[in-house]
């Protein structure tokens, strides 16, 4: 059994608690407008090119193929994407051990990991058996089987609310929210432990009222606590790399003092801000 994966961060201390490596795989049923990983979205392995790389050797013939990346000197154009065994990453993944701790571990992300449900599952498995703690970043729209595959191994899931009304939802990231709060749901129920992520994005939910309606989602559900998000352009640079438009509008994060107005709406709802 094989995952495909794009990227794999050691000392990553954004993905869970403590000290973590995070593998992210490709592929994501979502086509959210500010996305920052945009080469995670397609599930196969593709060229990626890097015109700052480049020294115009041609020897690529002008080409964006994976045959082409295998002749460029530089890396320009290089394969994104990776075919990993269980094995494969677990010798990434201990090679850190002594630094997780009781709280760090490994999380798997991507894209969206839990479209690879069962190689996710094989990960977590052996990491746990070897004494390594456990979590996945989902934005929960994938089959209620994907999770019950995981949380046998999963100490923790970090899920995304994006938004609270479902026409907006899908305007925004190209599908409703329906399945996603049904699955947050059934999760809670089933004891899982929660952190809820909530990016927060001008001109798509940087309101009182949006940040109100998830916050009162948030407390409707058995959760650790939140994280509140800010957008950032970071990612803005790799979409033309994969061959990809960046089609949300010139906008900025989101101020400090909005960041504090936005927590305080989730605590007053009885919701601990990670």
């Amino acid at each position: 059994m094989t995952a495909t994966v794009f990227d794999i961060q050691r000392f990553s201390v954004h993905d869970g608690p403590g000290i973590r490596t995070t593998v992210f795989f490709k592929g994501c049923p979502l086509r959210c407008r500010w996305c920052h990983n945009p080469e995670g979205l397609s599930p196969v392995i593709e060229p990626q090119f890097l015109k700052e790389e480049c020294i115009g050797c041609h020897l690529c013939g002008g080409e964006r193929s994976l045959q082409a990346a295998k002749q460029c000197p530089t890396g320009a154009l290089r394969v994104c994407g990776t075919e990993h065994t269980v094995g494969d990453l677990m010798d990434v993944i201990l090679r850190d051990r002594d630094f997780y701790g009781t709280d760090g571990g490994v999380t798997c992300s991507g894209g969206e990991c839990l479209l690879q449900a069962d190689f996710v599952s094989a990960l977590l498995r052996t990491a746990k058996a070897a004494g390594i703690g456990t979590a996945i970043d989902t934005c929960g729209l994938v089959p209620w089987s994907a999770f019950e595959k995981t949380m046998p191994f999963c100490d923790r899931y970090l899920y995304d609310i994006k938004c609270a009304d479902p026409i907006r939802h899908k305007a925004f990231t190209g599908a409703d929210n329906a399945c996603i709060l049904d699955n947050l749901r059934k999760l809670g129920a089933a004891g899982a432990k929660i952190w809820l992520r909530v990016p927060v994005i001008p001109s798509f939910n940087d309101t009182d009222t949006e940040m109100a309606a998830i916050a009162q989602t948030a407390s409707s559900v058995p959760i650790e606590g939140v994280t509140l998000i800010p957008y950032h352009a970071l990612g803005v640079s790799k979409y033309e790399t994969v061959g990809r438009k960046y089609t949300l509008s010139e906008i900025t994060a989101p101020t400090k003092e909005t960041l504090s107005r936005y927590a305080d709406i989730f605590t007053q709802r009885g919701c601990k801000i990670l």
